[in-house]
């Protein structure tokens, strides 16, 4: 039997909600690595991005998944199939909603969280956003509705309240040995945090559909003594997005790549060389082979 000195515990930390109630700013904040887009606009995170927080005596491997949503497109098939393996793999799951939400965009997924087996906090987040009554009333829904959950208010953008949720967290974690290298803090490569990077700033500098219609494919990453050359192709479906991606002049294109160059030197603590394209690839939001090509 382990000593109590020697215990380490591991085990999967799955956050799953609606789009845009704050699942990848929490997560960001857990590790305290930006690895999750973040922005104002929903369904920003298409992958299932898996952060890993490391200690001594444990691990947590965290997984930040798609908003759950009706399905409208083949991607969005292949986003709730990511939320879908969060739910049954989770060793503790994060169940994220906020002050504004009143229910679940995805029905068939609360049901399925209130039949968990595992420990469930949920977190109602922005609670900055309202007053102190009215924050009172959604925890009091919240703790009727996931009676086996643990309910926390959290702010995610302003930092409140997340150190109890890694106590929480590591009350309920199983003892075992860690599933990745220590030194890790991704299972995913560094070309997806730049693609991801970019896609970020896309939906930073463009509105309305446009975003949504767009994926990134970093096609060279070249590490040289004092700078990494990274070529990316900006895929989009119609050439009417190729030229509002591209702007007058150029100068869309230009901002997109200032902005993501700027975050890729912070993320990888080098000088970037960044050199980016747009191609149009009609319909791949809905075209399962394009889909796999993609990395979905």
């Amino acid at each position: 039997m382990m000593s109590e000195e020697n215990t380490h515990k591991s085990g999967f930390v799955n956050i799953v909600g609606s789009p845009n109630v704050g699942k990848s700013t929490l997560m960001n904040q857990l590790l305290g690595e930006k690895l999750s887009i973040v922005t104002s606009k929903a369904q920003t995170t298409r992958h299932r991005i898996h952060g890993i927080l490391n200690e001594k005596d444990y691990q947590i491997v965290f997984s930040d998944t798609p908003g759950v949503l009706e399905a409208s497109y083949e991607l969005h098939d292949t986003m709730m199939s990511y939320v879908e393996t969060a739910l049954k793999d989770a060793d503790v799951l994060l169940f994220i909603t906020d002050v504004f939400e009143r229910t679940v965009n995805h029905e068939q997924t609360l049901e399925r969280i209130q039949r968990l087996d595992v420990p469930v906090i949920c977190l109602v987040n922005k609670i900055d956003l309202k007053q102190q009554e009215e924050v009172a009333e959604r925890l009091e829904h919240w703790q009727k509705t996931l009676p086996n959950a643990q309910v926390l208010p959290v702010s995610a953008k302003h930092n409140f309240n997340i150190a109890p949720i890694l106590e929480l967290i590591l009350e309920q974690l199983p003892e075992a040995p860690a599933y990745f290298d220590k030194e890790s803090v991704s299972d995913r490569p560094v070309r997806f945090f730049v693609a991801e990077i970019i896609r970020e700033k896309i939906f930073l500098n463009l509105k309305k559909e446009v975003p949504y219609a767009c994926e990134v494919e970093v096609t060279d990453f070249v590490e040289e003594p004092d700078l990494i050359r990274i070529r990316a192709v900006i895929i989009v479906e119609r050439d009417s997005q190729k030229g509002i991606i591209i702007g007058a002049k150029g100068r869309q294109l230009k901002y997109i790549g200032r902005d993501s160059r700027i975050d890729i030197q912070k993320f990888l603590r080098k000088k970037v060389f960044l050199e980016t394209f747009v191609k149009v690839d009609k319909n791949w939001r809905d075209n399962e082979k394009k889909l796999k090509k993609y990395g979905y």
